[in-house]
């Protein structure tokens, strides 16, 4: 299979409509789409990129009346989030509907609703004119791509269509919130933060499982966001040990003097931190860098999901 590669938001629509895949940009990351009431193309996303089929997929919609044919009801909490955060990187899990199929919410009676807010990602599902069932635009367990150069080096050859862009502004997937019960829980950290979301709703809190046997929300149960390199979470630069020329190291407070790597992004703050993770994963793979460090930050605002993100790259 040739992948095409297009900035035109017809020509990869077009894609869609004959039941393919398509790589689009989001303000998070790139997404790897497919007709969501279509389930031999939804079918293609998990063979494409080895994903497991225990691992929800995220519909992404351009128009409020899609949610009619894709929940149930809207409960008052999703309301009041959606009224504060569609469009934007906050995604809804709520009540499926009989049009939604299974394997789109890996056999769950839930589905993820997100309402990107790139431009050419708006453009690019009213061009389709259905929603759109899409994860990141990767091959499982690797960084999620934040550039197109990204999407071609995971998927070149495996999809029909890769819709690019520029790089995607925040960097980290979706924050994901549970709406379907009387209390909303985040089950996945992501660019609107816990405190964000408990300013509207003050009862919302950080999801804490007992298990993940049928998790709702993608990006909980299996190993993520992971180089070939190994990643070291550290909590001070201080703390690198024997450094090498095969190492690198990302964080906000630069290196010591006597500390040598390979390769290093020093973050202006957490936004910086977040936009340049994953790339910087993936320049680290093609650099042939074998260990990352990575400096810890504190677990508030968008620091809870770049903990996440960096315990999971770091899990063996």
């Amino acid at each position: 299979m040739k992948t095409k590669i297009t900035s035109s938001v017809l020509e990869a629509a077009r894609f869609i409509l004959k039941g393919e895949l398509v790589a689009f940009p989001t303000e998070t990351v790139y997404g790897l789409g497919a007709n969501v009431f279509e389930e031999q193309a939804v079918q293609k996303i998990f063979d494409v990129k080895s994903r497991p089929a225990d691992n929800p997929l995220i519909v992404h919609i351009s128009h409020f009346s899609e949610l009619g044919l894709l929940v149930k009801r809207l409960t008052p909490i999703a309301e009041k989030f959606i009224e504060h955060f569609f469009p934007g990187p906050l995604t809804v899990i709520l009540p499926r509907s009989k049009f939604v199929p299974k394997i789109v919410s890996a056999g769950l009676d839930t589905v993820a609703v997100r309402m990107p807010a790139h431009p050419v990602a708006r453009r690019f599902l009213e061009a389709c004119g259905v929603s759109i069932a899409a994860p990141s635009a990767n091959l499982s367990g690797r960084p999620s791509p934040t550039t197109w150069q990204a999407v071609k080096a995971d998927l070149d050859g495996k999809i029909s269509c890769i819709l690019k862009d520029e790089q995607s502004q925040i960097g980290l997937e979706s924050t994901v919130v549970d709406c379907t019960g009387k209390v909303p829980l985040v089950m996945r950290a992501g660019a609107v933060s816990l405190e964000t979301l408990q300013s509207v709703v003050p009862e919302t809190r950080l999801y804490q499982p007992k298990n993940l046997k049928s998790p709702k929300s993608p990006g909980m149960k299996h190993r993520h966001y992971a180089p070939h390199a190994h990643v070291c979470i550290v909590h001070s630069p201080d703390e690198i040990q024997s450094p090498s020329s095969s190492s690198a190291y990302i964080g906000l407070h630069n290196l010591p003097s006597h500390i040598k790597v390979a390769k290093k992004h020093i973050c202006r703050d957490l936004n910086d931190y977040a936009h340049a993770l994953y790339h910087f994963f993936r320049e680290c793979d093609a650099a042939g860098i074998e260990k990352i460090f990575c400096e810890a930050v504190p677990e508030e605002g968008l620091g809870l999901a770049i903990m996440d993100r960096l315990r999971r790259a770091a899990a063996s």
